[in-house]
């Protein structure tokens, strides 16, 4: 059986589609000079973990690289401006599932240390404040997966986490 194209792309094969890893991006503003990271906190509204701190995080479009991902997240979320390239890895998370991945999720967790503009809460149906939180503060009621990340990389620790594998 031949296998026909789209868009100049391979189809996939089932095992594939029936296997699909939801791609997340998460973002890091590191602000070295003075230890403080972006955080936001998710509102009553949110789809999970209401009330619960987060990283800015975002699942991936279909075609869209995951650099791109982190930068559109976190623009929408918070107003800040990231250049792709200039993007670190600085984690990643591979959980067995999630509330919208049942087939489970990769975030790729990155650090930026530039970026232009100030950090406003652009999605207040989401999310109820984002603000720059000391580094060595961190709220405790935080989403666990992207908290290990964020410690993580503070300490310089592991760069992979698994989240709800055996």
């Amino acid at each position: 059986m031949a296998h026909r194209k789209t868009d100049g792309q391979p189809q996939a094969l089932p095992p594939a589609l029936e296997s699909m890893t939801l791609l997340v991006a998460a973002v890091i503003v590191h602000d070295r000079a003075t230890n403080r990271v972006v955080l936001l906190q998710r509102s009553q509204n949110a789809k999970f973990a209401q009330g619960m701190w987060d990283l800015p995080v975002g699942k991936s479009e279909p075609g869209e690289p995951i650099t791109e991902t982190a930068v559109r997240e976190l623009y929408e979320e918070t107003g800040l401006t990231v250049k792709p390239e200039s993007l670190r890895v600085a984690h990643i998370i591979h959980g067995a599932w999630g509330v919208e991945a049942p087939n489970g999720f990769l975030t790729v967790v990155f650090a930026a240390y530039e970026w232009t503009g100030e950090p406003e809460n652009r999605e207040p149906r989401k999310h109820a404040q984002v603000r720059w939180v000391d580094a060595d503060a961190i709220p405790e009621e935080f989403v666990n997966t992207t908290a290990n990340a964020l410690h993580r990389y503070l300490q310089s620790g592991p760069q992979v986490s698994l989240d709800g594998w055996k």
